[in-house]
């Protein structure tokens, strides 16, 4: 590494960060020896904030306390418990409050919306996604479209990079739609690159399929908590999350989604005949809270996003997600954004002069990426498997990307500057000792 990027440089980096004191928040991972973990893997399952364990001791305690009586008398009552979240998630999504609803899990509720939204007619009858999308959103997807009998080989649509490139500009999604865009119901897109680590313009990309007359929905996994996001202005249709990796809510923790008021209002209060697109699928919970218990076949939909709910919130996996949102709100996303784009630049800047044996795949605007870097190392799969194991070795958490991409994430909320440095430095010597 360059000379002057030294540890104590780091080190004095970290004492002048005005958020250095959220990482005592979190539980650090260490090893066998009891010595701590590198951890740059976020973007994978953030870590556990401290007072998650306290809410769900408490939600036990009100389990074993009161029983069936929790769900209207618990400190935090189970039966409008996904309210507790509504706040939240509107701040660091931009959506209105009754645009967001704490649901299921991603794809759960991206087939939801997908029953919603997907409603190919006539010639216009494709799905336009990414190449290479995350294997979870283009098997929801393609079996949506064998779901309407089409056949996913020709109605999908996967528009990858041009030959020679790693990434996908927002002009070439504008030169796909200009081209194919009467046969395109709707658009899915995720907010970031899981692979790449690239950022989209989202409320570009929503523009451009709506003037081709299609919907445009995102998948914000590796968005929520990492990008600032304002779907309401964005006009995005409908957007689907998890919260398990930058929301650090915990493995299989409740999931999230978006619906546009626009589409919210269309809706009929009291019948499943609502108006296309948006229709919903429908479920006990979807239905308004005052009268929920009747039990009356009459179905009264929740006010906003909440009508798209089926079944009662989990409440053990939705408790550790009130602590994270604390953080979130607490920090503010302006002063987290403001040190992921610092944090991330510096670790660029200690591993981009290691080229030509790394190349970062990430764009190196920091505009157009969160906080995840994607490396490949030179001489292949193999030996890029080779240098990820080295770094493991040294104490390194971060993943391997089939088939040849290593993912790194210094999260704002509990990485350091030192951890970029320490990461570069490991990365240093694991290239020097693999052939």
């Amino acid at each position: 590494m360059n000379a002057q990027a030294t540890l104590s440089a780091a080190q004095a980096r970290d004492a002048a960060d005005p958020l250095r004191g959220y990482r005592a928040r979190f539980a650090l991972p260490r090893d066998e020896r009891g010595e701590q973990l590198i951890y740059l893997c976020g973007h994978s399952l953030g870590l556990l904030p401290l007072a998650a364990r306290d809410i769900v001791n408490e939600e036990l305690d009100d389990w074993a306390r009161l029983a069936v009586d929790g769900h209207e008398h618990a400190r935090r009552p189970w039966v409008p418990y996904h309210e507790n979240l509504t706040a939240g998630l509107s701040a660091l999504t931009g959506g209105l409050a009754d645009e967001v609803v704490a649901m299921n899990s991603l794809t759960v509720n991206l087939h939801l919306m997908l029953a919603s939204f997907y409603r190919p007619a006539g010639s216009r009858r494709h799905i336009l996604i990414e190449a290479g999308a995350f294997s979870s959103d283009r098997h929801a997807v393609a079996s949506q479209i064998a779901w309407h009998g089409l056949d996913p080989a020709s109605a999908l649509i996967e528009l990858a990079p041009p030959a020679g490139e790693e990434l996908l500009g927002e002009e070439h999604i504008e030169a796909c739609l200009e081209r194919h865009g009467e046969e395109i119901a709707l658009l899915l897109w995720p907010g970031v690159q899981f692979r790449t680590g690239q950022a989209f313009d989202l409320a570009r990309i929503a523009h451009a399929a709506h003037r081709h007359g299609c919907l445009a929905g995102f998948d914000l996994a590796h968005s929520v908590g990492n990008t600032p996001l304002t779907l309401h202005g964005t006009d995005a249709d409908f957007a689907v999350w998890c919260s398990y990796k930058y929301l650090n809510a915990g493995p299989g923790a409740i999931g999230g989604c978006f619906v546009h008021q626009r589409h919210v209002h269309a809706q009929p209060r009291t019948s499943h005949s609502g108006t296309l697109p948006g229709a919903r699928l429908a479920g006990w919970w979807g239905h308004e809270e005052p009268t929920r218990f009747l039990m009356e076949p009459q179905f009264r939909a929740a006010a906003g996003a909440a009508a798209w709910q089926i079944s009662n919130p989990p409440i053990l996996a939705a408790a550790p997600l009130i602590a994270s949102l604390a953080i979130f709100t607490e920090a503010g996303m302006q002063r987290l954004r403001a040190k992921s784009v610092a944090l991330t630049d510096y670790l660029d800047g200690l591993i981009r002069p290691l080229a030509p044996a790394v190349r970062i795949i990430t764009p190196a605007n920091s505009a157009r990426r969160g906080c995840q870097l994607s490396l490949r190392i030179a001489g292949g799969a193999a030996r890029g498997r080779q240098v990820f194991d080295g770094l493991t070795v040294r104490g390194m958490v971060c993943d391997w990307r089939s088939p040849d991409i290593i993912r790194v994430a210094p999260v704002p909320l509990y990485n350091r500057y030192e951890d970029a440095w320490r990461f570069a430095d490991a990365l240093t010597q694991a290239l020097q000792q693999t052939p």
